[in-house]
Parts: C-alpha cells; sequence; structure tokens
C-alpha cells in the first residue's frame, strides 16, 4: 500500500475537519469573488481612473478589516505578532495588496479583455506550481488531471481569442505571479499570525503603498471631484472586499493553498450566471460545457484533499513548518 504522498495531493498541516471549515471557507469567498467582479464591473465605470477607485475601495476594505480586530477586541493580536514575521507581512503587503493591482491596471489598459481575464484567471495553477516546492503540497496524476480540467473549463468560459502578447499581458502576468507569490508567503505566515490581523495589514499596507502611488503620479485631484454615486459605490464594492480577503485568508489558515485557490475559480461560474440574469438571456453552450468542467474539476480536487488528509499520519503538522497555534481561529 502506497503512502499518502506517493499517491497524489499532500498538505500534513490539513485536518480532515480544519479542511472542511477550508473548503467551506473558500466556496464563501468564491461566491463573493463572483459578486465582487459583477459589481466591479459596473463601478469601475464610475470612477475615472481605475487607479483612484482600487485604492479608495482598499482603503474601506483596509477601514473595514481593522474596524473589525478593534469592535472583537483583537488589535492585541496585532501587537502580539512576533518581530520575525513582520517583514514577511509587510512583503505580503506589497507584493499582494498593492504592486500587483498597479500592474494589472496598467496592463489592461493595453491588453485585450479576453487575453487579460484568462492570463489573470491561470493564478490556481501557478500557486500550485509553488506550493510544491515551498509549501510541501505534492500533486498526483489525479489532481493533475483536475488541474488541466479546470484549465480547459476555464478557457470555455474565457476563451483567450485573438491573444497577441505585447506590453499588456507581460504585465498582467507579472501581476498574476506576485499573487500566487503572495498565497506561499500568506500561507506559511498563517501558520503563527491569525487570519484576521492578517487581512487587515495586507490591506493596510497596501493602501500605503497605492497611496504613494496617487500621490507621485499626480491623481490625488480626481479624489476631492468624486461625488455621492461615486463614493457608494467605492464604499459596497470596498466592503465586499473586506469579506473576501477576511474569507479568502480564513481558508488558507485551515486548507492547503492548491486546493483554496482552485475552489475560488468557482467564482467565474457565479460572475457568469449573474451576467446572464442580468441581461436576461442563457449563458452559450460552449460556456456552459466550461462551468460543468470547473465543478467537476474543483469537486475532484476537495475530495482527493479529504481522502489524502484521512491518511495523512501526522496531520497536526505542516511539511517544514510547526504546528498551527489555535487551528480554529
Amino acid at each position: 500500500m502506497r503512502r499518502p504522498a506517493e499517491t497524489g495531493y499532500q498538505d500534513q498541516g490539513a485536518r480532515p475537519g480544519s479542511i472542511g471549515t477550508g473548503v467551506g471557507l473558500a466556496l464563501g469567498a468564491a461566491l463573493i469573488s463572483g459578486l465582487a467582479i459583477y459589481l466591479n464591473a459596473y463601478a469601475v465605470k464610475q470612477v475615472p481612473d481605475a487607479a483612484v477607485y482600487t485604492t479608495l475601495k482598499n482603503g474601506v476594505a483596509a477601514a473595514v478589516l481593522f474596524g473589525a480586530l478593534a469592535l472583537g477586541g483583537r488589535v492585541g493580536d496585532v501587537r502580539a505578532i512576533a518581530r520575525r514575521d513582520w517583514p514577511a507581512i509587510l512583503a505580503v503587503g506589497i507584493v499582494g495588496g498593492s504592486v500587483p493591482f498597479i500592474l494589472f491596471f496598467s496592463g489592461l489598459a493595453m491588453a485585450s479583455a479576453p487575453s487579460a481575464a484568462f492570463i489573470q484567471k491561470t493564478l490556481f495553477v501557478w500557486v500550485a506550481l509553488l506550493a510544491v516546492p515551498f509549501l510541501g503540497e505534492r500533486l498526483g496524476l489525479a489532481p493533475i488531471l483536475a488541474l488541466a480540467t479546470l484549465l480547459v473549463g476555464q478557457a470555455l468560459v474565457l476563451p483567450p481569442s485573438g491573444i497577441a502578447w505585447g506590453t499588456g499581458e507581460t504585465l498582467i502576468l507579472a501581476a498574476t505571479l506576485l499573487w500566487a507569490v503572495e498565497t506561499v508567503l500568506v500561507k506559511r505566515l498563517l501558520a503563527s499570525v491569525p487570519s484576521g490581523p492578517m487581512a487587515a495589514l495586507r490591506m493596510g499596507v497596501g493602501l500605503v503603498v497605492l497611496g504613494g502611488y496617487l500621490v507621485v503620479t499626480g491623481r490625488l485631484p480626481v479624489v476631492a471631484d468624486l461625488g455621492g454615486l461615486q463614493w457608494a459605490w467605492v464604499a459596497l464594492t470596498g466592503i465586499v472586499l473586506a469579506a473576501y480577503v477576511a474569507t479568502w485568508f480564513g481558508a488558507l489558515r485551515r486548507a492547503p493553498a492548491s486546493i483554496v485557490t482552485s475552489v475560488l475559480v468557482v467564482g467565474a461560474v457565479v460572475t457568469g450566471l449573474l451576467t446572464s440574469a442580468t441581461k436576461g438571456s442563457a449563458p452559450d453552450p460552449t460556456v456552459v460545457v466550461g462551468y460543468v468542467l470547473i465543478v467537476g474539476a474543483v469537486g475532484t480536487l476537495v475530495a482527493w484533499s479529504f481522502a489524502v488528509a484521512r491518511r495523512s499520519p501526522r496531520p497536526e503538522m505542516l511539511v517544514g513548518e510547526p504546528a498551527l497555534a489555535d487551528p480554529g481561529r
């Protein structure tokens, strides 16, 4: 009988019960993500500058997350973070909470919409590749086939037709790779840093960098010219973003990074269904096939992670990391 490490996907830091909670949170994050993308498509058109919109939206999210910590009496959790963790936390704010947003929206202005959407949605592939050497997550034949099916499903939902590689596509790929690196950094940090403070600090550090970008590029006057309706959209999408980041980090704390980012792809199905409902028309049959492949692939990955976690001889330990402190937090 082969050991779990030889049969496929493995994250020894995930207990079966913990994975169940993590997958549930990941599904919640996927639903929120699908709604967020749908809302952002309208909100970004209300603010004349995408960088200003992103900065303000992230600012609202940071305020909500820090406010939640204060109301919950958990500000002390931030002060209790070990000094050795702060460089990595600052890196998360830069690598995930600020620079990729600048790269993505700059690239979006130059790239075609189909290519931009498809490149960004390959995040789960890069996370899976990084999770093997840096998180000790292992991929066997079944998970690899599921990931490949997930990629095919994405291609059917967001066909990358007419891609001509240029500067815009390069910037979007760079942003996607940085978000993948962030996912690995966050997964490791969550072994010692609670997910609530981690989410708030990610958005807070990112806000400082994005605010500096607005100052350097002379975009601050745009903020003063925004009207009530524009601020309402910023507030709404910022609150949704806060809910997404908090749920996403909670999922990462409990389940393997590859599983969490793969489950997030379900958000594309949610966005597509919301868009179809708004337009009053059914999705194209090819797109429906893509939806089915995405849901089936995600289901396979989740089932595989549960099976491996149950067979893991020491589920309380992360590969190469200390035991999770207070895993239910």
